[in-house]
């Protein structure tokens, strides 16, 4: 601990992403990442835009992406904000939203950047347990709180949370701001944005990382009130005015336009998940339901630890997370076809 450090800094206990090895060879199901790559058109259109242009700052209102977005949603572009992928936005949102007298609420078992936001921003929250079946309960959230905040499909669990739950706590909380992380929701669930017309304290949050294939240039958004993105742009142009690099602003509008791509990868996805969820099952693990683009699971003998040490052994990296209620757990991307048998092949071998 420096001596140089502010007592902010000295408290903080940071997110912990999830590994990036320097190993090739491996078969990496620990980052929840797209196993297809991005659409040609996205890798076209960033060709076409790296030349001399690179030594101007880029559109510092991405007015172009905002305007592809506010027609893919069908909202205005006064609705739409954008930032370097969603963690930035959420960032954003805590400060700009989220930071009251009262608690803010979200599920003790989630997205653990949650709790560390609030470290840093200094947020009051208060964790909502889960449900036995790891399932988000609406009528939990209906005490007094400064906003809510939680995933759909959450994560670690990969449950989906109905249109209807949705709208139950954003019923029960008026005055408060809920934000709905949908980082994952285009492999399963349904999107909040069609509450958006009807719910003025509504923010979605999503992500060009998973279902787009562009993790690595880090687009982000979130969709809501004029009155909520205004908060975000304020909090925004007091950090970064050129939040979203030229590069990142045209492969998104690429990506968006090109749909039938877009369907094609989630389809494939969704149809692997559901074979790793049998196969899985056939094994003796606990699967829980899967909205997204992973699935939770914990063997109903073995230790997940052990199995997570031996995958890894055998140069398969899963996610696993040592904390209260999913000791026993394990976070499995869905890989290709090919990733997932073999990770079923070796736990055939080391659990017979």
């Amino acid at each position: 601990m420096s001596r140089y450090w502010s007592k902010l800094v000295q408290s903080l206990e940071p997110y912990v992403p999830g590994e990036q090895p320097k190993i090739s060879n491996l078969i990496k199901l620990n980052t929840n990442e797209n196993p297809y790559g991005p659409a040609p058109s996205v890798l076209e259109a960033i060709q076409a835009h790296t030349n001399n242009d690179l030594r101007l700052y880029p559109d510092p209102n991405s007015d172009n992406m905002k305007v592809a977005l506010a027609q893919y949603y069908g909202v205005q572009p006064e609705q739409v904000f954008v930032g370097n992928g969603s963690d930035e936005v959420l960032a954003h949102a805590f400060q700009a939203l989220l930071k009251h007298d009262k608690p803010l609420l979200f599920p003790d078992i989630t997205y653990s950047f949650y709790p560390v936001y609030c470290q840093l921003y200094d947020v009051q929250y208060r964790k909502v347990p889960l449900t036995d079946r790891f399932t988000i309960n609406p009528d939990d959230y209906g005490i007094e709180n400064g906003g809510i905040i939680f995933p759909n499909p959450n994560a670690p669990t990969g449950t989906a949370m109905a249109l209807e739950q949705i709208e139950a706590i954003l019923k029960a909380n008026p005055d408060s701001v809920v934000v709905v992380d949908e980082a994952y929701v285009d492999f399963g669930a349904a999107s909040a944005v069609s509450l958006l017309p009807s719910y003025p304290n509504l923010l979605v949050v999503q992500t060009f990382s998973k279902s787009r294939s562009l993790a690595a240039l880090r687009i982000g958004f979130a969709l809501g009130s004029a009155e909520l993105v205004d908060a975000l742009e304020r909090v925004k142009n007091s950090f970064n005015s050129y939040p979203v690099d030229r590069l990142a602003q045209q492969a998104a509008v690429a990506s968006l336009a090109d749909e039938a791509y877009f369907e094609s990868t989630c389809q494939r996805i969704i149809s692997t998940r559901d074979n790793l969820t049998r196969e899985l099952s056939l094994l003796d693990f606990e699967v829980l339901p899967s909205s997204a683009n992973f699935v939770f699971a914990r063997h109903r003998v073995r230790d997940a630890r052990e199995i997570s040490q031996h995958l890894r052994s055998q140069s398969v990296i899963v996610r696993y997370f040592e904390k209260d209620r999913i000791d026993q757990f394990l976070r499995i991307t869905i890989g290709t076809d090919k990733e997932c048998d073999t990770l079923i092949s070796i736990l055939k071998d080391y659990l017979s």
